[in-house]
Order: C-alpha cells, then structure tokens, then sequence
C-alpha cells in the first residue's frame, strides 16, 4: 500500500510539472507572438489551452483519488492540496496567455504602435517569475517562493509604466475621427495585454505562496517577509 501511494503521489507531481512545462510554453508563444505580430502561433495558443485544462482536470482526479483512498496525513497532505492550488494558478496563467493572443490577433490587423521598451521589460519579468515559481517548487525552495513578491512590484512598475505611454500616445494622437479611433483601439489592447501579463505575475506569486504552505506549514500570503533572508 505504502508504495502504491508513493507511486501515486509521483504520478500527481509528474501530472503537475507537464501542466507546468504547457504553461511555460504558453505564455512564451503568446509573447513572441505579440512582439512578432505572429498570427499562426497566437491561434496555436488558444488551440493549445484545452491539454493544459485537462491536466488541471487529471490533477484534481489524482488528488482525490489519494485523499479518497490513502487518507495522507501532515506533509503529505500538504503536498496534495497545494499541487491542486497550483494547478489552478497554471490553469488561470494559460488563460492569460490565451488572452493575450486573442489581443494579438486583433493587432496584427492594424498598422503596429511605436515600440514600447517597458513591455519588452515586462514581458522578461514576467517569464522569470513563472519559471522562478515553478523551480521553487521543484527544489522546494522557499526562498524563491518569497523571492516572487519582490519581483512581482517590479512587474507592478512596468505594467504602470505601459500604461503611461499608451495613454500619452491616445492624448497625442491625430485629431483625425477614424485614425483616432483606430489608434485608440490598438492602444486599448496593448494595455489589456499588458495587465494580462501582470496578472500571469500575480498567479505565479501565489504559487510562491504554495510552495510555502507545502514545504514550511506557512501562510505568507498576509505576511511580510523579509527579501534578505538567507
């Protein structure tokens, strides 16, 4: 019994990093597709969501199955529960990446803005804190985990910053009705792209927070933390 339950809990952290891996991809394929105008890998993005939902679904039918049958206790039951809290934080940071393709194929209908050197930033930032996210659970590091806050302001800023740029260039734009307009529109989704990638920094925090429950026994979620810690 022991080692069918130990086997169970492998196959759940296996089902997990593969939902993972689908999110990283994701959220990099949304991304160059914004900042290529590629409209084939926006629409692979949205077509691709549905494995991710149903490793979020294979997640939760492992997971019962050993709360069902197994009856975990202590670490274990930590591990368990916060797999199916992560898995959703995936589930919703693909959705993301699904938006922000959905945006990029309006844009790629029209004449591109000027380029916007905070987005590139953003963007980065974003991609780490995923990436950080993910490898503090691996290791099970909590140090990376509570890293995340601090590069989550840093994303915060930039996200700001965007938005200062797009809503200069719709003051500045030409006084023309249709181009305004059409420029106004363009603007707008940029920033919704923007917030979408904020908001992908945002869940990859909460799995920082996770990661910290399952290895630690903690909340941090109300908590300050010290970044200094070693």
């Amino acid at each position: 019994m022991e080692r069918h339950f130990i086997k169970t809990l492998d196959d759940l952290k296996m089902t997990l990093l593969n939902m993972a891996a689908l999110t990283q991809r994701a959220i990099e394929k949304a991304t160059q597709a914004y900042l290529n105008r590629d409209e084939g890998l926006a629409q692979a993005v949205i077509e691709g969501d549905r494995e991710v939902n149903n490793l979020e679904l294979k997640v939760d039918q492992i997971a019962l199955k050993l709360l069902a049958l197994e009856q975990p206790m202590a670490r274990d039951l930590r591990f368990i529960l916060g797999t199916t809290k992560i898995s959703n934080e995936l589930e919703r940071i693909a959705d993301q990446a699904v938006n922000i393709a959905e945006r990029t194929l309006f844009l790629c209908q029209h004449p591109p803005l000027d380029h916007i050197p905070a987005m590139d930033r953003l963007i980065e930032v974003v991609k780490s804190m995923l990436d950080t996210a993910i490898t503090s659970f691996v290791e099970e590091n909590t140090q990376k985990a509570i890293k995340l806050r601090q590069m989550d302001d840093i994303a915060d800023k930039y996200t700001l910053e965007v938005l200062q740029v797009l809503i200069a260039n719709m003051v500045q734009s030409t006084p023309a009705t249709e181009k305004r307009i059409v420029n106004a529109r363009r603007s707008v989704q940029t920033i919704i792209i923007s917030r979408c990638l904020e908001r992908a920094g945002d869940l990859a925090t909460n799995i920082g927070e996770h990661v910290a429950f399952i290895v630690e026994a903690i909340n941090i979620k109300h908590q300050k933390v010290d970044f200094d810690q070693s």
